[in-house]
């Protein structure tokens, strides 16, 4: 199992962000150039926010989300992403902990066309877009958190990923993200 805890280059060169975003894979299923790859995108699509401070992002394989969204949402089921606010009232320097799917980002990058690397990276934006104070557990509120994280998505070079060219998501289930 790959235990790597940090991104092994934090600041990549020519990245200005006062965001640090670290990326542990304990799916053992990224390669550390994926990772990098991760934590750099993330680090831009932040600082393109205007956010600073920190966000973990641990990567587990859908066992180990179906335990996690059990504990902390009473659902036993598996799910995309969970986001850990750990800021007192949610205000100042991000202090973030999330935790993305990988089997759920294998799954729909294969239906959807993309590299799992670009569904992660989603799953984290996503992450970070909570604590800037999005919600998606309506469906107006989900339409514009979404094409809000496509918008970060594309300005950092990226591109759509939410509603791309194959067009839009399922509608979001109960409980889908906390």
């Amino acid at each position: 199992m790959n235990r790597s805890k940090t991104n092994p280059n934090p600041r990549p060169a020519g990245a200005d962000t006062p965001v640090r975003a670290t990326w542990e894979d304990r799916s053992g299923r990224l390669s550390d150039p994926d990772r990098v790859w991760l934590g750099h995108h993330l680090q831009v699509a932040a600082a393109h926010l205007g956010l600073s401070g920190e966000v973990r992002v641990v990567s587990v394989r859908d066992s180990d989300m179906s335990a996690a969204h059990a504990r902390y949402m009473d659902d036993p089921t598996t799910t995309d992403v969970l986001t850990f606010d750990l800021r007192d009232g949610g205000e100042g320097p991000l202090d973030t902990d999330i935790l993305v799917c990988v089997d759920e980002a294998e799954r729909q990058a294969r239906e959807r066309g993309h590299e799992a690397r670009r569904e992660l990276l989603l799953y984290a934006v996503h992450g970070v877009m909570h604590c800037t104070g999005h919600d998606d557990h309506d469906q107006g509120d989900y339409e514009k958190m979404h094409e809000a994280e496509d918008a970060v998505l594309e300005a950092i070079g990226v591109g759509a990923t939410f509603h791309d060219a194959r067009g839009s998501r399922p509608e979001p289930g109960p409980g889908a993200h906390p």
